[in-house]
């Protein structure tokens, strides 16, 4: 298991979403504690509603990184060196751009995706959805236990 520092924040109530956790939960050596924003207290964790709906979000010491980069950070935390060359693969541009633009689809159409259901939609009210802002600055390598 990850620092106890870190934590994966994720949609509970998304069937897509809680899969995919589990599936990446079996698959990585190296795992944060997880869960579903609905059973956290987000003011505590500095997330809105909005946040959580959104994205994916990796919490370690102290930095906070979402969607894409979410992603990035948790591959990067392992101590495999082929996990961490993807998760910085997901960072470095031209790459960084397509992670990008696949998470916010992945996102606005995960309720028809496999595993999705009506739960996972997103009520986007025309917003746009991105992983890059300077909260989640995927430049950020998080802490990896040592072994």
């Amino acid at each position: 298991m990850a620092s106890r520092t870190a934590l994966l924040v994720f949609d509970g109530d998304c069937a897509f979403c809680t899969t995919w956790v589990h599936r990446l939960e079996r698959v990585l050596p190296v795992f944060p504690e997880s869960q579903p924003w609905q059973w956290l207290a987000l003011d505590d964790l500095g997330l809105s509603r909005h946040d959580v709906t959104h994205y994916v979000w990796y919490l370690v010491g102290g930095k906070r990184f979402r969607g894409h980069a979410a992603v990035a950070a948790l591959l990067r935390s392992q101590n495999n060196i082929g996990w961490r060359f993807l998760g910085n693969l997901l960072i470095t541009p031209p790459f960084s751009w397509a992670a990008a633009i696949a998470y916010a689809f992945i996102a606005r159409f995960r309720h028809r995706l496999p595993g999705g259901t009506a739960a996972c939609a997103l009520e986007t009210r025309g917003e746009a959805i991105s992983g890059l802002v300077g909260d989640a600055s995927a430049d950020e390598v998080p802490a990896r236990r040592n072994t």
